[in-house]
């Protein structure tokens, strides 16, 4: 497979105690492509996912303490010396068999190619539902159909990715942010559907931290991509409820009244810091000069 690549592939695989499966990860990527880069980023683990990548043949970098998933990305990106970046997860979820297909996709003349999980993916129901509320907001926000936007498995071309890196969180929202900082620059992104199997060992993720998370992730999207998108609709619900308390207080005591003075400025104010906030979102995606 690998004489056929025209540019250098680097694989990036964050990696915290993944020991029981981070060995055949490496070991099928390195057999598909022998000549690939294969960077583990171990994130302060505390087994021998360090020991074990290294004998398998990847090439590892290891954080002195665990710093999040997104974190690892960005540690990755920086230290590969390849043309094109792929992502995948060290748990045994993401299958390097589809590396291809994603590949296909950059040659084809996407930027990124995102592995986006079909409906017989195991996932809990709740983890199912939530990336099921992600996508379809995303999708409303960016106009594009979005199957899977917190997918950690992709391709990408590295030197667009790292003009992103600035906006990459450290935790696991780093595939929204970089899905929706592509789309925003006008990059074009495609998706490929993907079966994701059962993980090895334990999850990371807990349900409280990520509930939260959640809620955050749905207002990224929105800031990320179009922030007038989401102040707009509020600046009219507080302009239209002002409106309508006017109206009564107008009929019912023939005066204006401070509550629909607050409500009008409120609109205001919404308006202008969904205004400012479309500028500042510009400006962070505004493509940098060769």
């Amino acid at each position: 497979m690998a004489d056929s690549e025209p540019m250098k592939l680097s694989v990036i695989i964050p990696a915290k105690n993944e020991a029981a499966s981070i060995g055949p990860v490496v070991e099928q990527i390195r057999t598909g492509y022998p000549e690939a880069e294969i960077l583990v980023i171990d994130d302060g683990s505390t087994d021998a996912t360090a020991e074990t990548a290294k004998t398998a043949g990847a090439t590892v970098v290891s954080h002195p303490a665990s710093l999040g998933n997104g974190a690892a990305i960005k540690t990755g990106a920086r230290k590969a010396s390849g043309e094109i970046l792929v992502m995948l997860d060290a748990d045994g979820q993401h299958d390097p068999a589809d590396i291809p297909r994603l590949l296909e996709k950059l040659y084809e003349g996407y930027d990124m190619a995102i592995g986006a999980r079909s409906a017989g993916s195991h996932a809990n129901a709740a983890r199912l539902a939530a990336n099921g509320i992600y996508n379809v907001f995303a999708s409303l926000i960016t106009g594009h159909t979005i199957p899977d936007l917190t997918s950690g498995f992709r391709a990408v071309k590295a030197k667009l990715f790292r003009n992103f890196i600035y906006l990459l969180p450290n935790g696991f929202s780093y595939p929204t942010t970089i899905t929706m900082a592509f789309m925003r620059a006008g990059y074009p992104v495609e998706f490929v559907q993907i079966k994701a199997q059962k993980r090895e060992g334990k999850s990371h993720i807990r349900p409280i931290r990520d509930g939260i998370r959640f809620l955050i992730i749905i207002f990224k999207v929105a800031t990320l991509y179009a922030p007038l998108k989401i102040f707009f609709p509020m600046s009219a619900v507080f302009f239209s409820i002002g409106i309508a308390y006017y109206a009564y207080t107008y009929s019912t005591m023939g005066r204006f009244t401070n509550m629909s003075m607050l409500l009008f400025s409120a609109a205001v104010i919404i308006f202008l810091i969904g205004l400012i906030s479309e500028q500042i979102t510009a400006l962070n995606y505004k493509q940098p000069s060769d």
